[in-house]
């Protein structure tokens, strides 16, 4: 039974928490956060609230309403722009680390890091005794909020209302109406969109809970997809996308576009179990269109130009950058160092790849580099490249091993 507003209250003011004067939050404009600023005051006592919103990419309309809620809660928010930093700095090094935690491509992971580090770094500049975030006490942002903030500010308080009350969804719902904060979210839950990738109702979605179409911005049902596919053409630079169809661009206007284009062909909708940094499972639901096919395309066109030793240790590390910023260290030595190894490899990844995009699939049509290691005129069966008598000998040495295997096999069912 949902607890009444009054009753919250009641527990709010129960629960010990150490006051702070001068706070840096992280604003977003969203339900968590939004409770924060009442709470920072009613509860916290705050006496001056620095909220701070980092553009990472999540559109002009969220980014209006930020503000136009902040207007109508009294203040006015620090806008920090780093779409740019995101773009140039940071999805690179997704794209060329393949970057996939369990099928979702990390994307709130990276910029609640990097939100993290422009409001510690604000916090500090500005002589903050505490910094502010609206995670909950059971998702994964808590976590990579805190690493950071202890990295950039390590002596100052970190203050979690949603958490340091263990309040429900329902609750903050019931709170944000009787303090007369405006509840602007279309699912329970949220919608946290960047650049690279949307998350919807991140630990909120139930199990047989049926998402209406209208709920994607990107994506469209097969159904509705057109009749004919769409021929694109990418063109990769040590392992960075710069071109779209023969067209250069940058980092942004690359992605806008395709996330509009595979989209319209119900291309990059996401929907998984996820083990979260707790351990725990909860269904996630993604759209990526432009990152979908950006990493199924950047993936081969390392198969292409990269060595079987690279490819083999290359997806080990891969993996382990995935964990490691999916569980909040963007900002760790190790993962610096996989950086390096990452773009070591990628000195050799250059190319195009024209893909036909139609009805959910991506079919890759064509490949052209440089930098190839494939050469069909020695490994063609149609070649005659090399005596291939030569290759006896070395099976018959390669086949010893297993020779070994069956007499000792032998020898042991004799006994």
């Amino acid at each position: 039974m949902l607890a009444t507003a009054s009753a919250l209250l009641k527990k709010i003011e129960s629960t010990p928490v150490k006051p702070a004067k001068k706070v840096a939050l992280a604003y977003s404009g969203g339900l968590d956060s939004s409770l924060c600023v009442a709470l920072a005051h009613h509860k916290y006592q705050v006496e001056q609230l620095i909220a701070v919103t980092v553009d990472v990419g999540q559109g002009k309309e969220e980014m209006e309403i930020a503000v136009d809620k902040a207007r109508v809660l009294g203040f006015q928010p620090v806008i920090i722009d780093a779409r740019e930093e995101f773009a140039t700095q940071w999805l690179p090094r997704a794209i060329k680390a393949n970057s996939s935690y369990e099928g979702y491509p990390v994307s709130t992971s990276m910029t609640r890091q990097l939100i993290a580090a422009k409001v510690a770094q604000l916090a500090i500049a500005q002589g903050c005794d505490a910094i502010m975030e609206g995670s909950s006490g059971k998702g994964n942002d808590q976590y990579r909020m805190h690493n950071v903030f202890k990295l950039f500010a390590p002596k100052l308080q970190i203050l979690v209302p949603v958490r340091d009350f263990d309040l429900t969804r329902d609750e903050e719902e019931e709170l944000c109406q009787e303090l007369g904060i405006p509840i602007t979210e279309v699912m329970q839950g949220g919608d946290d969109k960047t650049l690279w990738c949307r998350s919807l109702a991140s630990g909120a979605i139930r199990l047989q809970q049926q998402i209406p179409d209208h709920a994607w911005i990107w994506w469209k049902p097969l159904a509705t997809a057109p009749d004919k596919p769409t021929t694109i053409a990418v063109t990769f630079e040590q392992g960075v996308p710069v071109s779209l169809n023969g067209k250069a661009l940058g980092a942004q206007e690359l992605i806008a576009e395709l996330n509009i284009l595979a989209g319209q062909h119900g291309i990059g909708k996401i929907d998984i179990f996820e083990d979260g940094i707790m351990g725990l499972k909860s269904r996630e639901l993604y759209e990526a269109p432009a990152a979908t096919v950006l990493l199924k395309l950047h993936h081969d066109m390392e198969q292409f130009c990269l060595t079987k030793e690279e490819v083999e240790f290359k997806a080990g590390v891969d993996q382990r950058w995935a964990y490691l910023v999916y569980h909040g260290a963007w900002f760790h030595p190790l993962k610096a160092a996989l950086d390096a190894f990452i773009d070591e490899t990628q000195r050799n990844v250059n190319g195009t790849i024209t893909a036909d995009l139609f009805k959910g699939s991506i079919e890759l049509k064509s490949r052209e580099s440089t930098h190839s290691l494939f050469f069909p005129e020695i490994r063609g069966l149609q070649s005659r490249s090399f005596n291939q008598q030569l290759c006896g000998p070395a099976a018959q040495i390669g086949g010893l091993p297993w020779e070994i295997l069956a007499m000792r096999d032998a020898k042991l069912s004799q006994a």
